[in-house]
Order: C-alpha cells, then structure tokens, then sequence
C-alpha cells in the first residue's frame, strides 16, 4: 500500500495579484496538483474566473507542482478552442498541465444550460461526454483532425507542434456510471470521484466504483493506475486535524485511492477549515511529485 499524495482545489475567485501569491503559496506547500474549478459561477458564486485562462496565468507564476482542471466542463465548451487552450497551457507550464474532464453538472447557477437550448436528457449528456473526449484526443493527438460526430465535429484543424507532454496531456476523466467508465477506461490516464452516494458511505460508494473502473478497464484492455479522490462532499472529517487526514487517508489507500484531493479553505462556506491545520497536513503528506 502507497501513501496518496495529497493536491488541492484553488477557488478562481480572487484578483490576480493576491490569487498568483496563492498559487505559489500552493507550489510551496508540495502539493502534487493544484486543480481549478472550470464553471462559469459554480453554484451562483461570483466572481468566478475562467479556468484556463487562470491556469496560464498559475504556470508563469510556478514552476514544479502540476496544474489541471477538475474537470473541465462541455456544457459551455467545444472540444477545438479547449483542445487549442489546452495545448497552450501545456507549453507555458512546460509541460505540467493534466486535464480533467466530465459530462457536466445539471445547475444552471454553474453553467448547464447557458448556451440555450433544449435541457440535455441523462442519455443525450453521457452521449456528448463520450464523444467530447473522443473529439479531444483525436485534437491533442493531432497533427490534424477531422471528425463528425452526432454533437461535435471538427473540420482539417491543426495542432502542431502539438503538446508537451506526448502522445498529449494526461486524462483525469470524473465518471461514476457504466458508460462514463467506459470512457474513463478507454481514454483516461486517471480517473476521479467524489465519494458521494446517496444512501451509502462513502467508503463503500468509493470501494463500488473501484470495481466497476477495474472491470471497464479489463473490457478495454488497459489500467488506470492513478484514482483520485476528491474530498468535501461528503461528512468525513478530512480537515479536522492532521491526525484525522491521516486516518481517513489509510483507509482509502487501502481502497486503491493514489490521490486526495483538499479544498483551499474558504471562509463562510461549507469549505471552510483552520487554514493552520491545512497547511499542517501538506507540510506532513505534500511533496509534489
């Protein structure tokens, strides 16, 4: 068993100035990943920057902890401008950037639904998100695509030189259900999930899905050997005390969990924790890569 290393969620909702002293502060602490939030309000909170263009700004401000979204959203975006911001990132960080990507979340306070148009149906959003990481790869795979899908196409697009990091960036693909681990099986280079389960414990909704992703991958015929669990979405007391992460950090590498993932605290939210004993528990598990 491998002790998780430990990443943090940055909130994209501070001015420049005083967000980049964060980030560094997050490179310093020797965190593994440094993710952001790609919405646009998440949850009506405002203001709310945009995700990539943050994260360009996070990599000419740091220079070893990786950064990445968690997870990047097709309910506002086009695989060819992502895929184009994507690479982009990739070469400012030097090749540090992952890409988190899922189908989307359902509240229009976040982003679903402000392009307009007919509420995508569960079937119709699986649907796009299968296809989304599809038209992705093909992108940042590259040299040039051309694709027609049912939702999104792509017409002689060039990505050259293409990414950094080859054959592209890493995958975290977030999927809890049979045809997003499907996905997750045959693109992803990690996967990601929160734990919460209606009616079941988290332990036991993690340990289910563990199963399901290692049976998607046997179908496929590959392994995801990074599982990343992202924390505060449920009651388990994860920044309650150094001691308490500890605890509760064993327990889920002994599920198969090689990451975890802490809010930044933030104040006057449910994500609000003793900044003390965050910096506490990345000063005792951090260490980048």
């Amino acid at each position: 068993m491998t002790t998780p290393r430990i990443s943090t969620v940055m909130w994209p909702m501070r001015s420049w100035p005083e967000a980049g002293e964060l980030w560094r502060r997050a490179e310093d602490l020797g965190f593994r990943h440094a993710w952001v939030y790609d919405h646009i309000a998440w949850r009506g909170a405002t203001p709310w920057y945009d995700a990539y263009t943050t994260l360009a700004a996070a990599a000419a401000v740091t220079s070893r902890v990786r950064i990445g979204t968690m997870v990047t959203s097709p309910n506002f975006r086009h695989p060819v401008p992502t895929a184009h911001a994507v690479r982009t990132v990739d070469h400012v960080s030097g090749g540090r950037l992952t890409v988190g990507i899922g189908a989307g979340g359902l509240r229009r306070t976040s982003d679903a639904g402000v392009l307009g148009g007919a509420d995508w149906t569960p079937r119709e959003r699986a649907s796009r998100f299968a296809e989304w990481v599809e038209l992705l790869d093909l992108l940042l795979r590259g040299p040039e695509t051309t694709f027609e899908g049912t939702y999104y196409s792509a017409r002689e697009v060039v990505q050259d030189p293409g990414c950094v990091q080859r054959p592209r960036v890493p995958f975290v693909i977030a999927a809890n259900g049979p045809r997003g681990m499907r996905v997750a099986a045959r693109h992803g280079d990690a996967w990601v999930t929160t734990g919460a389960a209606e009616g079941t414990g988290p332990q036991d909704a993690v340990r289910s899905r563990l199963a399901a992703l290692d049976a998607a991958c046997q179908a496929e015929g590959r392994e995801i050997p990074e599982r990343i669990l992202l924390t505060g979405f449920s009651d388990e007391p994860w920044l309650a005390s150094p001691g308490s992460f500890a605890d509760l950090a064993g327990r889920y590498a002994e599920l198969g969990v090689t990451e975890i993932v802490l809010h930044w605290p933030r104040p006057g939210t449910p994500f609000e924790a003793d900044t003390a004993v965050f910096e506490a528990i990345a000063a005792e598990h951090g260490g980048g890569r």
